[in-house]
């Protein structure tokens, strides 16, 4: 079954789910993991894509956008769609959640990383997403992070 942790984050700072993304992504593609980030919408997909070559001195993550060239087959792929196609078959080890629900097809992978900003908006969303696993009797853990 699907494990799900749910990332608090206290910081307030614009872009550190973005960013927390990127170091949970960094930690399992280190890991040999294949992970895909789900972000709700292209603008973030883009963004993510930007910021997964930049968000620390050093670092690479091989990724690419979804529905680009697969035949690269890249650890870690983000996309926004609801429904992924069957190209993403062989990641199915981390869902990294960015968006504001829960994705149709999150009970495919073996963990899913929700990652919840101080935002009280978010935060409330993050609540009725935590509220929709628990009564699936999906195994929940609980992580609070200074950034």
């Amino acid at each position: 079954m699907t494990r799900i942790d749910f990332y608090l984050l206290s910081s307030k700072h614009a872009n550190a789910s973005e960013r927390t993304a990127c170091r949970l992504a960094e930690k399992a593609y280190n890991l040999r993991h294949a992970i895909y980030i789900h972000t709700g919408s292209q603008q973030r997909t883009a963004q993510m894509d930007n910021l997964l070559w930049t968000f620390r001195d050093g670092s690479f993550i091989p990724h690419q956008m979804h529905g680009q060239d697969e035949s690269h087959n890249s650890p870690v792929i983000i996309g926004h769609q609801t429904s992924p196609d069957e190209e993403l078959t062989t990641h199915h080890q981390l869902l990294i959640n960015l968006d504001q629900t829960v994705p149709s097809f999150f009970s495919r992978f073996e963990r899913v990383a929700e990652i919840v900003s101080a935002d009280e908006q978010q935060r409330q969303a993050a609540r009725e997403r935590f509220r929709f696993y628990r009564e699936r009797g999906y195994e929940l853990e609980t992580h609070e992070l200074a950034g």
